[in-house]
């Protein structure tokens, strides 16, 4: 964040070696005056047209800074629906400011699509048993799809939406993701979990001990998708639900006639009819304080926690996925996504 902060009392030529400095895109800095009240904004195209304007690089950036700015407010409209507003105004870097305007975050959306307040778990304890023999030695999520591991796709794309905590939970070879999550990934720090015994497809994530967000994004480690995690999140804010199913649609074609039938009777024939339904894709969107009702070390899937919930009255809600996903449970499904990779949108 620093190397986006310039004094106001910093000359032109100081201002063109921070710009200079920064090793990515967006070229902008943010302007700030002796106590740190953000005053301006100076990009690397104002610096370029002030000294062909005739400013001398000795000048005060003062002189060449954008006083009208752009900024989200801290607890007021830092929010996704926000900052997807200031993305659709092809806003690149936004600072976010406290109530004396002083910086306490720049994000960059160039880097991040957004900066989603959720804590994400993968479950990983699985065998891969239809797999084998490639998962004898190697545990699913480690498996390749264009030259990266499964999880890695997943893991990556989670950060592209800001997530910052992310946590994976291990059983099986669980030496191998636990060495491949040691080192931070884009400055995210990978945790990893055991389960002493497979727990089913939510049962282990009692074993992690920390969130840090009030919403919890659950999923399988084997899935090849692009979902758009941003919009997922939006739609299950908007509509106030305790649990979100992320569903793709399945689609039924049956190439006889049926009977439709009254008792013994015929009422009538449905020619090769087809049916549409969604299926459950294995990703969830959940309350925090929903998974007070998952049991201590106890076989327990997230269907399950659907079940339980609506039992309770509670709100759980179905987003359709209409984009890429491929549950990578069989050869099939692994040659289909290596196939469509070149192809998925990041």
């Amino acid at each position: 964040m620093n190397s986006h902060i310039i004094k106001i009392s910093a000359s032109l030529i100081d201002a063109l070696r921070s710009l200079n400095s920064i090793k990515a895109e967006p070229l902008v800095l943010c302007v700030v005056d002796d106590n740190g009240h953000m005053v301006g904004t100076l990009t690397d195209g104002d610096s370029r047209r002030a000294l062909i304007s005739g400013v001398s690089v000795n000048d005060k950036v003062d002189k060449v800074m954008h006083c009208n700015f752009n900024f989200l407010r801290k607890g007021v409209d830092d929010d996704v629906q926000h900052l997807r507003e200031q993305k659709q105004k092809q806003m690149k870097l936004v600072p976010v400011l406290d109530t004396d305007n002083h910086i306490v975050d720049i994000i960059n959306l160039e880097k991040y699509i957004t900066r989603l307040p959720i804590d994400a778990v993968l479950m990983a304890g699985g065998k891969g048993e239809r797999l084998r023999p490639l998962t004898e030695k190697t545990p699913k999520p480690l498996l390749e799809v264009g030259g990266k591991c499964i999880i890695d796709h997943n893991v990556d794309r989670l950060i592209s939406y800001g997530v910052e905590h992310i946590d994976v939970t291990v059983n099986y070879l669980a030496e191998q993701l636990e060495e491949h999550f040691a080192a931070p990934r884009d400055g995210v720090q990978v945790r990893t979990f055991r389960e002493p015994k497979f727990l089913g497809t939510i049962g282990s994530i009692k074993f992690v001990d920390t969130f840090y967000n009030d919403t919890i994004l659950v999923m399988n480690s084997d899935l090849f998708t692009n979902i758009d995690y941003e919009d997922f999140f939006l739609h299950f804010q908007q509509n106030d639900a305790e649990m979100s199913v992320a569903a793709v649609p399945y689609n039924v074609s049956i190439e006889l006639g049926i009977l439709d039938l009254d008792g013994r009777n015929i009422k009538g024939l449905l020619e090769k009819p087809k049916y549409n339904y969604y299926a459950n894709a294995g990703i969830y969107l959940i309350k925090k304080r929903a998974l007070a009702e998952i049991p201590e070390n106890t076989f327990f899937h997230a269907t399950h926690l659907v079940e339980k919930l609506i039992a309770q009255g509670k709100k759980v809600i179905r987003y359709p996925l209409n984009g890429t996903w491929i549950d990578i449970g069989t050869p099939q499904e692994y040659q289909k996504a290596k196939d469509l990779v070149k192809h998925l949108k990041k």
